[in-house]
Parts: structure tokens; sequence; C-alpha cells
């Protein structure tokens, strides 16, 4: 009957700039593709020169490799009888636009621009790209001569346009578009596109996955379709983690899913479909709204089928499939840990070092690193080749295969724990606990005679010799005498990442790990300069709330009970003095506010916008159950005040693995002054004046 299509999306891991990998993974999805029936295969948004490539868009270098690479994929056996969609940067017109480009058996079928860009959070595309505005409007696009060899064509179409089958007529929308109020696909469907494919480069955030998910299924119940949806996997080089998530939907279901976070760089998703379900959905619900707004469109027709001439009566069409969504905890444990393992493959260095204080965070981190070589393990048991390949180059022993997670961290994990006189038995044991049950090789270093070692160098040139404040400082001295501390733990922590190894006779360095949360860089409650100075951070985008929740999860999945006894402890820096052998500092008495305030003041910074004033006018309604509106105040001007005086932290904070969106890096999500007035002047005034107007009208408050 010639109904029935079959389809291939993938989720592929690209690395910004790596033309030779980027077309050998393009080149296997398409094979796998074909050989799994596909006659059409949709990869990643800009996938041949990888999207991480930045201001490295501007450079012509970048247009050349990729038609050069586009022509290695022309050239190629692998991708005859299938219709293939890569993405990669045009410029047409001396305009440089994001496209997809269409091709079939040496052809060039059309190349479509985006329409409309993401510009948000991460995302700077209308830095590098213009949007393709002209609605249905096509145009002739010249060939650089290297393709024409190929192709045998001077000009192909470029722009707004949809390709058109001998049995189906398909449709672009790519990444951003789909979250747009005026998406593609709605006009597409309307004019009887009935297959709708979108390319994505679509980051990792918590609790994110279902909005993605949804928004797909609701573009197909709306008005019917068939809707192919790729993305990016993996670090390209930079603080996302782009996460999967292909998947083919129809009607309204989804029929076939592809994993979130994986150690493969090559997935590919297939799906055979019955292109009669989609016109009997639209003949029942949308007949009498199919007349669409605008003209219609486009079409580049192709003299091609994707269904077979056949009796297709006995091939099997998926079903709906029900989608399951990972926990925050389970997005935690695997989204960095793939996070981390791209980062060390493609650094060519041979571990990890991570001062383990004995705290959450830090050890948050070594549990990422602990289920980085779970995952590891259980790729290497399920056959995945490039794992062990790249497990072979990080330990450098070519004869070596992971049988346990313990034993491979004990070969790529280092822990140490910073002592001095003002750390507890309790820290220092909790430590040793946890790296022995990950199986980290653990040391223990004492750093007083650093530090006295730079307060001599200080006394000697002053004549001074300053004190905490338990001892009669004063407050200057307190902090300098905590940072001290805290800046000699990092300067130690890069020297034994760059020879721990060597004296124990192993080649390689090691990168050294942070672990300052997203809630405690919002504040700057971190020693500029201390030991959250490191080459990553992979939970410096998730709250302090999360990591507990994650550590409580760790127990559970990996029986690390070591952790039962760091989460029952209260937070602390372990710089101050200790009394009677005790902790007497903690960090939620240092900030003045608890984790669970800080998270709910930083998502109303940054998601919902709020400035001092703005914020203080929500939190009365959020807190009033707990404080007064004064107490809300002071809380609210205590924040902006550390928050404004700390900023200048943020231009020199560890690359993190972004995770919530209202993270405060600086690099390019969260783009603020780092040098302010921090009185707040006018703004805490709006505050005082709204106080003392609420305190009058109810005098009893």
């Amino acid at each position: 009957m010639g109904r029935k299509v079959t389809v291939a999306t993938c989720s592929l891991n690209q690395w910004a700039l790596d033309f030779e990998g980027n077309l050998e993974r393009i080149l296997k999805s398409i094979e796998i593709a074909r050989a799994n029936g596909a006659k059409y295969r949709l990869g990643p948004e800009l996938e041949i020169c990888g999207y991480g490539c930045a201001d490295h868009f501007y450079e012509s270098d970048t247009l050349l490799h990729s038609f050069q690479a586009l022509r290695k994929l022309l050239e190629s056996p692998i991708t005859q009888d299938i219709i293939c969609d890569v993405g990669m940067p045009i410029m047409h017109h001396n305009v440089r636009y994001n496209c997809r480009v269409l091709f079939l058996n040496k052809k060039i079928l059309l190349i479509r621009p985006k329409m409309l860009m993401a510009n948000h959070g991460n995302y700077r595309e209308l830095r590098w790209f213009s949007p393709w505005n002209q609605l249905r409007q096509v145009e002739e696009y010249f060939l650089p001569r290297m393709i024409q060899e190929v192709t045998g064509q001077d000009t192909v179409p470029f722009g707004d346009c949809v390709l058109s089958t001998k049995d189906t007529c398909i449709g672009t929308e790519i990444c951003a578009e789909l979250w747009s109020p005026r998406s593609p696909h709605i006009s597409m469907g309307l004019d009887g596109v009935e297959i709708f494919t979108n390319s994505s480069a679509s980051h990792h955030e918590l609790r994110k996955a279902d909005q993605r998910v949804n928004l797909i299924k609701s573009a197909t119940t709306k008005s019917g379709g068939i809707y192919l949806y790729a993305n990016q996997r993996g670090c390209d080089g930079d603080r996302v983690y782009y996460d999967g998530c292909a998947l083919v939907a129809i009607n309204g279901d989804i029929v076939a899913q592809g994993a979130q976070f994986s150690l493969n760089d090559v997935e590919v998703i297939t799906a055979t479909l019955d292109l009669e379900d989609v016109r009997n959905y639209r003949g029942e619900l949308c007949q009498p709204h199919m007349e669409s707004e605008h003209k219609p469109c486009h079409r580049v027709k192709v003299d091609f089928s994707l269904s077979d001439d056949g009796d297709d009566i006995y091939l099997p069409t998926h079903q709906p499939i029900t989608w399951h969504f990972h926990t925050p905890e389970e997005e935690i444990c695997l989204g960095p840990a793939c996070w981390l393992w791209d980062y060390l493959r493609r650094s060519g260095q041979a571990g990890f070092l991570l001062p383990l204080s004995g705290g959450v965070d830090s050890s948050s981190t070594a549990c990422i690193v602990h289920s980085m070589c779970v995952l590891l393990c259980q790729a290497v048991e399920d056959g995945n080749s490039q794992v062990l390949e790249d497990v072979h180059r990080v330990v450098g022993d070519d004869s070596y295969r992971p049988q346990h997670p313990r034993e491979l961290c004990s070969r790529i994990f280092t822990t140490c724990y910073m002592g001095s006189e003002n750390s507890s038995e309790a820290t220092c044991s909790r430590a040793k606990d946890l790296a022995n049950q990950i199986g980290s090789t653990h040391m223990n270093i004492n750093i007083d005679m650093a530090v006295k070692g730079i307060l001599s160098i200080f006394s000697v040139v002053t004549g001074k010799w300053p004190q905490f404040r338990t001892n009669g400082g004063s407050h200057r001295e307190n902090l300098a005498m905590q940072n001290v501390q805290a800046r000699v733990r990092m300067v130690l922590a890069y020297l034994f990442a760059q020879l721990s190894l060597w004296a124990r006779g192993k080649p390689g360095g090691l990168l050294v790990l942070g672990s300052a949360n997203v809630d405690e860089s919002l504040t700057g409650y971190f020693t500029k300069y201390d030991c959250s100075s490191a080459d990553i951070n992979p939970i410096g985008g998730i709250s302090k709330t999360d990591l507990k929740s994650f550590l409580l999860y760790c127990v559970e999945q990996f029986q690390l009970t070591a952790l039962r006894g760091i989460l029952a402890a209260p937070p602390t820096a372990e710089l101050e003095p200790l009394t009677d052998g005790q902790v007497s500092q903690t960090d939620e008495a240092d900030m003045g506010m608890t984790y669970s305030e800080l998270s709910v003041i930083g998502r109303l910074r940054k998601i919902s916008k709020c400035g001092p004033f703005s914020m203080f006018c929500k939190l009365i309604h959020m807190w009033k159950d707990a404080l007064s509106p004064t107490e809300v105040a002071q809380k609210v001007k205590h924040f902006f005040r550390m928050y404004s005086v700390n900023r200048h932290k943020m231009t020199t904070i560890t690359p993190s693995y972004h995770a919530v969106s209202y993270s405060p890096d600086d690099n390019r999500f969260d783009l603020r002054p780092f040098l302010y007035n921090t009185r707040w002047t006018w703004q805490f005034r709006c505050i005082d004046n709204q106080v003392s107007q609420m305190e009058a009208n109810n005098p009893k408050q």
C-alpha cells in the first residue's frame, strides 16, 4: 500500500571544531539509520562543526571546513538512498545563517535557515547568526565550487521551504522554534505538512526534560503529524551538557525514545509509522480548521518515497510508550558524571584530584565521580569499545579493563583532606570513610606548616602577627586568617594535581575539581582563589538543598553509608579555632540565612527578575507565616549587600556544570556589573518606606 514510513533521528556527542570526529559520528548515525531501514535521517543542530563554536563562527575557516565535511558526506556511499538532514553554518549574501542542509544521492535538495533564534540564558545566537525573516520566501543559493563538483548543481533553494516526496511532506524546525509562540509547525501543519523535524542543541537543566517532551506532544496533539526530535549530547567544550532525549512522536504520543544521559557517542532512534494515522487524525479533529492564514509553503519536490512501493501490511508500526523521567537526584547523579567524563577524556589528563573536606559539597563532587566510574564500568561491560579506548588512554594502559567502580576510581581519582589546627577529627574521619567506600586514592595533608610560613613572611615585613577574633583579633585579622588557610589549600591542590602521579611513578597530571554550590556562589560565601578555584566544578550550578537529596539517593543507590554522618553534620568551613575540640563556625550563621532561604532568593533574583524592592514585595507574602515585614526587609537587604560586595568573585569562578536557571555564572548566563554601590540607597529606602507604611496600617504586626 505504500503508506508506512521508517524514519530515524539521533543524539550525537559532537565536539566544537572537531570536524573529523564530528564527521565520523554523523556517518555512523546514517549507517545505523540505513541498516534499520530508515529513508530519512535527522541530526542535531550545527552537527558538522559543533554547536558550541561561539566566536569561531566569525571565522571563514569554520564555514570552509563545514563545506569540506559536507562534501565528504555527499561523496560517501553510506549516504546513498536515504534523505540526510545535517546542520551547519552557511553565509548567504554575506549574511551568516544557522542552517539545515537536506540532500539525497549526491544532490542538495534544499537549505533551510533558522528563523527564530535562541538568544536568552546560555544562548547568544544573534551574536553570530541572523534569523531568516522572509516568511515563505525562497531564494537561490550559489553553491561553492567544491560542492558543485560533486552535485553538478549551481544553485539550490534557500529559505522557508518544505520537502515534498512522492508520498508525504516534511517540514523543518530548528531548536528554539519549537519553544516559540510562533512555532513554524503550526502553519506548516495547517498547510498539509505531515512530518515535522526538529534539530536541537538543547542543554540539560534540572527538571526541564518534561517541558521539552510536553511541547513536542502538544505540537502533534493540536493538529496531528509525526515529529522527529534530534539533539546533541555531551560536553562540547563549555559549561553546559546537552542531554540527548532523541524521540519520535505521532498525534500526541511518544513512540520512540532515546536516553537522556549516556556515554554512547552515537545513538540512533528509528520508528516505523503509518501516514494514514496522521491523515485520519486530521480528518476527524482538524478538517474544518485546515486553512492557513499564510500563503502556502514553498514545496521542493523530490522523486523519492519514504515508504516502499510494495505491500507493507505486514510491517509493524511503533506503538505509544510512556516516557519515564529521571528524578532530580538521578539527574544530578548522571548528567554531571557524563559531563566530567567528556571533559576528562578530551582534556588529555589522567584523572581528577579533589580536596575532600568531609562536608556535603565536596562529598557530592566525590559521589559524582564515583557515579562516572559506575557508568564507565557498565559501558565497558555492555561492549562500548569507544569508552574502553578512552579509558585506556586516560589510565595509560592498553591492557587495562575496568572490573569494578572502586577499582577504576583508585586509578583515576585522588582525594585529599587538607586539615589544619582548626579542623575537627570528625570531618577528617568522614572524608577518609567516604574515600574508602568509593575507592579513591586518599591523602591526609596538614597545612599548618604552610600557613605559618606565609604568616611568618608577613610578620617579618610588617612586625605584626594577625590573630583570630577569638584570640582578640579584629574582623579584618579574623577574615585574613581564614583566607590564608583557604588559599594555601588551592596552591597545594594544584601542586598535588601536577605531581602526585609523578610521585607514584605514573604518567600524566590530574584535573582539580571544585565543590562550591550555586547558593554559595550567589552570596560569595567562599574565598576568592581558595580551593573552590579549580579546573571544573560539577556542582557549581546545584543548590545545597538538591545536593543533600542527592547524597541521600547515593546512600541507597551506591550503599555509601559514610554519607549519613556527612548529612547529619552542620555545614562548616572550619577556618576558625575549635571550641573544646568542637566546630563553632557554621555556614548558615556566617551567611545570616539558611540555604533554603537562599534558594528562594536566588530564584526570585534571576528567574523572576527581582531587584531588592520587588523581591521584598514578594517575600512578605511567601514568608508571612515565619517572618514579619521588618525581618523580611532585613533578610533582603542583607542578601543584596553580600551579593553586591562579593559579585567580583563571579568573574573568576571555576567553570561549572550548568544545572539551574538561577545560576549566577558571570561567563555568559548571568551578566551583571561586578562593582556595585553596595549601599543600594534608593532601593533600600523604598523597602524601608514600605515597611513603615505597613506598620502604620497594621500596628499589631
